[in-house]
């Protein structure tokens, strides 16, 4: 949930905004067998130097080590970037039954575009394209939230840690903590000034010092649409409910969130998060992610 915008991608080509595009339940295949596709055509030379990059910058501080390590664990970046677009369902449930978000998705990682669909009608859609949100639908009932800071809010969840190899992206090593029972390495990410289109978000991730996986993270949204005179909601943390392993990325299949408490621990569960029909997609109908004939931009 959380930023919309993010962490433009340290490349020597493209800047980023983070954003989801959904893909409906075997829609994938329909669209596939009714236009011309064109292929995840990111050069393997462009991975590789983006993945060196990174790993560069991340391994000249003891914070990025950690992170870069678990970057490795759930399957490495050269694979996060090289397997193609990522597809899920995501279904974000608040447990007082408001502010639902439950749509089908699909995320250009590389050049952080989005496009969604809502589960109950395939019709309804929206997305980014890179630089503009867009929205498909009968009337403004379809998507009862805002669909241009969800766009890419669930990457931000479902993408940790690749997430965090952009540029403006600062990591601050914290002191180690046990949680449910088991040490994590505690690694805090902020942004530079100017950075995405909330630059005073920050996670604290909490890295099994076993695993390297990410067990949890703590966040806050500052998103300027929602706090035009600064601030930021109440920190929350958010724990991985389990995992799968898709084309070699582990990858979390829910979450549990809670308000925070003294010290970071979990309080008051507020929000459960179902992940599902994760996969990754070599191929796509060319504009997937353009602003599609009848619908109108967010602003």
């Amino acid at each position: 949930m959380m930023k919309t915008a993010v962490k433009f991608l340290n490349l020597f080509i493209i800047v980023s905004v983070l954003s989801c595009k959904e893909t409906p339940k075997n829609e994938s295949k329909e669209v596939l067998q009714d236009t011309a596709v064109v292929g995840y055509d990111i050069p393997e030379s462009w991975i590789q130097k983006r993945v060196k990059d990174a790993s560069e910058k991340l391994n000249a501080t003891e914070a990025g080590k950690i992170v870069w390590k678990a970057m490795e664990a759930h399957g490495g970046l050269e694979n996060w970037y090289g397997n193609g677009y990522l597809s899920m369902r995501f279904n974000y449930m608040p447990l007082d039954g408001k502010g639902i978000r439950d749509s089908y998705q699909t995320i250009d990682t590389w050049n952080n575009k989005a496009r969604h669909h809502s589960v109950l009608d395939t019709t309804a859609t929206y997305g980014w394209d890179g630089n503009e949100a867009w929205v498909k639908a009968k009337d403004s009932t379809s998507f009862a939230y805002d669909t241009k800071f969800w766009a890419l809010t669930p990457l931000y969840f479902s993408g940790q840690p690749f997430v965090f190899d952009g540029e403006g992206v600062q990591l601050e090593l914290l002191e180690q903590r046990t949680f449910n029972d088991e040490l994590q390495d505690v690694v805090k990410v902020s942004y530079a000034p100017g950075t995405g289109a909330a630059p005073d978000d920050y996670y604290i991730m909490y890295i099994n010092t076993k695993t390297k996986l990410v067990d949890a993270f703590r966040y806050i949204v500052s998103y300027p649409e929602y706090f035009p005179n600064g601030g930021h909601n109440p920190e929350k943390i958010t724990v991985t409910q389990g995992t799968t392993t898709v084309d070699g990325i582990v990858l979390a299949t829910g979450f549990k969130t809670y308000w925070t408490v003294t010290d970071g621990e979990p309080g008051e569960y507020i929000t459960k998060i179902e992940v599902s029909e994760i996969k990754f997609e070599p191929q796509l109908k060319e504009d997937y992610f353009s602003k599609p004939e009848g619908a109108i931009l967010v602003e």
